[in-house]
């Protein structure tokens, strides 16, 4: 069972990394898109396309060196400490927030986690040409007091069950830590934050010994999500195969027609020279003169 559900952990990973990296240079296109004469210090909401509909995204400008001695006190939810230093250095950089809203499980689903609140993002980029897009984030990173996250209207959870703070990296690793004071999380590093509950709170009881329905349907689940893994394994083999197949087909064709060329030209006769026989030509299109023919 905990194969199976590794298993189905991956291959969501897989599929949704690319997608949330994808929206996240769509929306730093955005964010820099309110950025019209900023003013350094001031936060600026976007305005996103009615597809990505819920979705908050804010763009706020600051000096590096301003931002190591003094900090933000208040950006969205997001308090930022002094001491908080990017790589590589930049003169400015732009702090791009999210808010994915309804969005969140969708970009960043979870197997066994519900959400308790949206999940927020805090990305930095270089804020040296601000019509720039597909930009790659800064590492941006608290050396001093922690960044913290204050979450508001956190949605309660099932009863007994104790809520987490979860970390999305940028590299897809997902993070997990406690709750403080019940709406706050606390990170170094930039990405996506949420506040998770598990959705059961309680494993469920073991099958009696000699079986019945549930414990019938349990293995049932197994079979098809160790199935589902294994036969888009055997699909990938066969693609493969198959490819090298057409690709040898191809390879066999071109050979053929080069071997009806040949057939089709002109036949040389074979003569013998030595030990060893080569072709010769039967007559020659211009028979050679002698120079003695030349004189009169």
């Amino acid at each position: 069972m905990q194969v199976a559900y590794l298993c189905m952990i991956l291959c969501v990973q897989v599929f949704t990394a690319q997608a949330s990296r994808e929206l996240d240079s769509l929306l730093q296109g955005y964010a820099f898109e309110a950025l019209v004469r900023p003013r350094t210090g001031v936060v600026y909401d976007a305005t996103v396309p009615s597809n990505f509909s819920g979705i908050g995204v804010a763009a706020l400008r600051l000096r590096s060196g301003s931002l190591r001695r003094k900090g933000v006190e208040r950006y969205k939810e997001f308090h930022i400490p002094v001491g908080v230093i990017e790589q590589p250095y930049v003169e400015r950089l732009v702090l791009v927030y999210h808010n994915l809203a309804n969005w969140s499980g969708l970009y960043y689903p979870l197997p066994a986690y519900n959400f308790l609140t949206p999940v927020l993002g805090l990305l930095a980029y270089d804020a040296t040409d601000l019509s720039a897009k597909n930009l790659s984030e800064l590492d941006f990173r608290a050396y001093g007091d922690p960044i913290s996250i204050g979450f508001s209207n956190v949605r309660s959870g099932l009863n007994g069950s104790s809520p987490k703070c979860v970390f999305f990296g940028l590299d897809g690793s997902v993070g997990f830590d406690n709750v403080v004071n019940g709406n706050t999380c606390l990170t170094r590093n930039q990405g996506h934050f949420s506040i998770v509950v598990e959705s059961l709170a309680t494993p469920p009881a073991p099958a009696p010994a000699g079986g019945g329905s549930g414990g019938k349907r349990r293995k049932k689940k197994v079979w098809i999500i160790v199935g589902s893994v294994v036969g888009g394994l055997l699909a990938l083999v066969l693609l493969v195969v198959l490819f090298f197949c057409v690709r040898k087909c191809k390879r066999i064709k071109e050979i053929r027609r080069m071997e009806k060329a040949s057939d089709t030209g002109v036949n040389l006769s074979m003569t013998t020279v030595g030990t060893t026989k080569a072709p010769v030509a039967s007559e020659t299109r211009t028979r050679p003169t002698l120079e003695t023919e030349f004189v009169p």
